[in-house]
């Protein structure tokens, strides 16, 4: 069995959502099992966050999805200290060749999370992990496109989701933000089932109608939350 971690910070629930689907769509491959692992502002103490259970579960895992907030244009500041608290993994190259991944989320459209992306692809390299882009096409960049479209942000790097300041998590942006954050996580179980198991694998190439199609159902799902 391999194993995928989806380690995130989520303090208002919206990176949470995000996990939670990213989780689903990891749960849809045989033989790849999930964890949810959320790191927490307790776990920071004098600046520096410490939790030896989090670490050994990492330490197992054939693959691990990081996730945060983007606040003021960065990681949010525990998620950092998350990441400066696997200096000792890095020493020992203890993740090395384990594959990686990242998403983030914001109230501003934009808010700079590609740079919040970066942060996790440069941690992930200094980790020697193996990164796993998104895989979809951009969506909502058309006339008949919509934010209920899949990767409505445009992001490569990583699942982006964002949603209103003045909406709580159950409304995490639009439907297509959660639908790409659980494609993202059944095709990053795939890869890690090929790289643990070398099972055979089967690259998907959507043709733009394809696409445009698979938004068009996550548009109609829009009003039933999966």
């Amino acid at each position: 069995m391999a194993t995928v971690s989806v380690v995130h910070h989520s303090p208002h629930g919206h990176t949470r959502a995000l996990a939670e689907h990213i989780a689903r769509g990891v749960k849809t491959v045989p033989d790849v099992e999930v964890q949810l692992i959320e790191i927490l502002g307790e776990q920071v103490s004098q600046g520096r966050w410490s939790d030896e259970e989090t670490m050994e579960l990492l330490k197992r895992s054939d693959a691990i999805l990081f996730g945060a907030p983007t606040y003021m244009g960065s990681l949010s500041a525990v998620f950092k200290a998350f990441l400066e608290g696997a200096f000792h993994p890095f020493l020992g190259q203890e993740w090395k060749d384990k594959l990686a991944g990242g998403f983030t989320h914001s109230a501003a459209q934009n808010g700079d999370k590609l740079f919040s992306l970066q942060q996790l692809a440069v941690f992930a390299a200094q980790m020697n992990m193996q990164w796993i882009s998104v895989g979809d096409a951009a969506g909502n960049n058309w006339t008949g496109g919509t934010v209920h479209d899949v990767n409505r942000l445009g992001s490569w790097l990583g699942v982006m989701g964002q949603t209103n300041v003045d909406e709580g998590p159950g409304a995490v942006g639009a439907h297509g933000d959660l639908v790409t954050a659980e494609r993202y996580g059944a095709r990053v179980a795939e890869l890690t089932a090929r790289w643990v198991h070398g099972r055979p694998y089967e690259i998907r190439r959507n043709t733009l109608e394809d696409f445009r199609e698979i938004s068009a159902r996550s548009a109609a799902e829009a009003g039933t939350r999966i």
